[in-house]
């Protein structure tokens, strides 16, 4: 059914993400009409080679990466997401017109909440964004509350709570995406959340040296090898591993860099072995801190991200978590691979409305905050639209 602009009884926005794997644009239209959104449509649309090669030499090396570049992806990016959201909202059976608003995350580049001066970078200029789809946008969610001495990350805790959080029991829910974060649900209605460390990037990074392709499919790769014990102790003694929260962290710090200093001299002989226990440190962080956070642990845990496809993960974790019931978002009304996308539509919503966000409890923000940057779409020109556009820069 093709909505109307005048079709009051729908309340839908757009949420689009690009995560920590890097791998293309997370996009929904979501309405929040009722109690629970309903996704309405949901695509992850692949990014350009050349777009997708640069941000793979950006984040191998962020210091080095020429400012000039970084300025011309942001608009390359901003260009991809307002396709990506037009793409989506005709998916949909829409119109741009019957679209509240945007909300776009972007592409994370930076993220070290620990500096001296604490910064948060996302790219994927929301102006562009603005101006291709003529749509409302909410983008910058994350440096408000890194400004109020919060982590800025993560923020998918606060969707969590209102999608997930039951009064007969307490719940975990767990993102695998390039990191894994975790978050805490208490039955009386308390929430925290921290991102535990890697969940897919090392394992994505080492696959991709050994194999075509973005990822190891199913963990195939990874269930092939042997843990080696004495390197996974190592591994594990990372001081990130032991911090207590609030914390957050980043495919920058979990990088291929960090993946080299650690590799054991035997890594080029046995390259399945590195994937399996990359695998099993993964599963053991993310135990751990179930297990060290929670007294007892909490009783069901809910998982989301790319990584709920990785079959040889999943396996993984449910050893180290016997007593825990592990099921999928799935089983909760919600897609495991579109729960973020959700998070930035349901933001923006909740930016254009003023209402704050309280995350003190999960990023450590002294007070609450209003999450997020509003661009308003452009004044419609009737003459602009006979202009051709250009959708991408070099």
């Amino acid at each position: 059914m093709r909505r109307t602009p005048g079709d009051h009884s729908h309340d839908l926005y757009v949420g689009l993400i690009s995560g920590t794997s890097m791998d293309g644009i997370d996009a929904v239209v979501a309405d929040f009409s009722r109690q629970h959104p309903e996704v309405l449509a949901a695509a992850t649309l692949p990014f350009e080679p050349g777009l997708r090669t640069a941000l793979d030499e950006l984040r191998t090396a962020p210091d080095d990466f020429p400012t000039a570049r970084l300025a011309r992806m942001d608009a390359h990016l901003g260009d991809a997401l307002g396709r990506a959201a037009l793409d989506i909202i005709a998916g949909a059976g829409l119109e741009p017109a019957a679209i509240a608003a945007i909300g776009s995350h972007g592409q994370t580049v930076l993220h070290r909440p620990d500096e001296r001066w604490p910064h948060t970078l996302q790219i994927g200029d929301p102006h562009r964004i603005a101006s291709l789809a003529g749509i409302t946008t909410v983008a910058d969610f994350r440096r408000a509350d890194m400004a109020a001495g919060g982590q800025g990350a993560p923020l998918a805790p606060l969707l969590h709570r209102a999608l997930f959080a039951s009064p007969e029991e307490t719940r975990a829910v767990l993102n695998l995406g390039g990191i894994a974060n975790l978050t805490l649900l208490a039955a009386d209605g308390d929430v925290s959340g921290f991102d535990t460390g890697p969940a897919n990037c090392l394992l994505d990074d080492w696959y991709r040296r050994h194999h075509d392709g973005r990822y190891d499919v199913g963990g195939r790769w990874a269930s092939s090898g042997r843990v080696d014990e004495t390197w996974l102790h190592d591994l594990l003694d990372e001081p990130y591993f032991s911090r207590q929260p609030p914390k957050s962290t980043g495919i920058e710090y979990f990088s291929r860099g960090w993946l080299d200093r650690h590799l054991p001299e035997w890594a080029g002989q046995r390259p399945a072995d590195v994937q399996a226990t990359l695998a099993e440190l993964t599963a053991r962080s993310v135990a751990g801190a179930l297990k060290g956070e929670n007294t007892p642990p909490p009783e069901h845990l809910l998982v989301c991200g790319g990584g709920v496809h990785n079959h040889d993960l999943l396996e993984r974790l449910a050893r180290h978590l016997p007593a825990m019931k592990v099921t999928s978002t799935a089983d909760h009304g919600v897609d495991p691979d579109y729960v973020e996308a959700v998070l930035f539509a349901w933001l923006a919503r909740e930016r254009l409305a003023a209402r704050p966000v309280d995350t003190r409890t999960i990023t450590g923000a002294r007070v609450p905050i209003l999450a997020g940057t509003i661009i308003a779409a452009p004044a419609s020109n009737p003459e602009e639209k006979k202009l051709p556009r250009r959708t991408s820069c070099d």
